[in-house]
């Protein structure tokens, strides 16, 4: 069992758990992921790392309330435990690969878009602990959905938030920040890393590709078993089938067949959708039936 240290709401539907975990905090580099599951008869949910402390022995994730198991999932409090919590799983950041030296002369801008925000955040402390600090564009629909941003600001040297209502920071997506860098001469990145819903991903890497700057994109909400046995999350990445989960979930995001890769989400989020329906259809009736006795 794997105890839960901390809870916190970072928005409605969307929760922080820091979890102990030695052995995944020991072995964890920014990237990879975790599979979780509640229970024996739980779904196997695959959870990129939010954060790791090797010392404390703990891993955070961040978790949306999107289908029944993770509805279940943002439900568990400080103190509850978790049934399994495997990893590291995936390839870590190709980050850690390049030297000190290689970094610091590398200018690196991230883009996170919603909950993608969580996955971009070790990333970005692991540059600051360097003394390495990147710029980053978070974007989401309101600012009840622009997560992490404090943690965000101290680990940054540019912070720009952007969301689609203008509640915070500029109006528009995280590509009308883009544009308007690139008029005001700023948009000069060796560097693009982007994580969040497919289709913004897709935009940014379309956009990036115009502009000349290498990215890369992390595929991580295809995945499903986490093993790359059930095949959910297959990929095109220029000329080769790549599985998401084994091979990734980073990729160079100007190879990526994103209308493939979004068909194919579909598939599945139309399944947690149904299923996610059910479960609070089947809460209602519950409640129902207990106000009626």
């Amino acid at each position: 069992m794997f105890e839960i240290k901390k809870h916190k709401i970072l928005s409605p539907g969307i929760s922080l758990y820091e979890v102990y975990a030695p052995r995944v905090a020991n072995t964890a580099e920014p990237g990879q992921f975790v599979i979780v599951r509640i229970h024996e008869k739980g779904e196997r949910i695959p959870l990129t790392i939010c954060d790791y402390n090797r010392e404390a022995g703990t891993v955070s994730i961040v978790v949306q309330a999107v289908g029944r198991s993770t509805f279940q999932m943002v439900k568990l409090e400080k103190g509850d435990n978790f049934l399994d919590f495997a990893g590291p799983l995936g390839q870590p950041s190709e980050l850690i690969e390049e030297s000190d030296e290689e970094l610091k002369n590398k200018k690196i801008l991230f883009i996170g878009g919603g909950v993608g925000a969580a996955p971009v955040y070790p990333q970005i402390k692991w540059l600051s602990d360097k003394g390495i600090k990147a710029d980053m564009i978070l974007g989401a629909r309101s600012k009840e959905q622009l997560i992490l941003k404090e943690d965000i600001k101290k680990t940054t040297n540019n912070l720009w938030l952007c969301t689609n209502d203008g509640s915070k920071g500029e109006t528009g997506f995280v590509t009308d920040v883009m544009r308007r860098l690139k008029q005001s001469n700023e948009m000069n990145y060796d560097l693009i890393v982007v994580i969040g819903p497919m289709i913004m991903m897709k935009s940014v890497s379309e956009l990036s590709l115009e502009y000349g700057i290498k990215t890369i994109a992390s595929l991580n909400t295809l995945m499903v078993d986490g093993t790359g046995m059930c095949g959910a999350c297959r990929v095109t990445v220029g000329n080769e089938t790549k599985f998401t989960c084994v091979d990734g979930p980073e990729f160079n995001a100007h190879l990526v067949d994103f209308n493939e890769a979004m068909r194919r989400q579909m598939i599945f989020k139309t399944e947690e959708g149904k299923d996610l329906l059910k479960t609070q259809k089947e809460t209602e009736e519950h409640n129902c039936s207990c106000q009626q006795a």
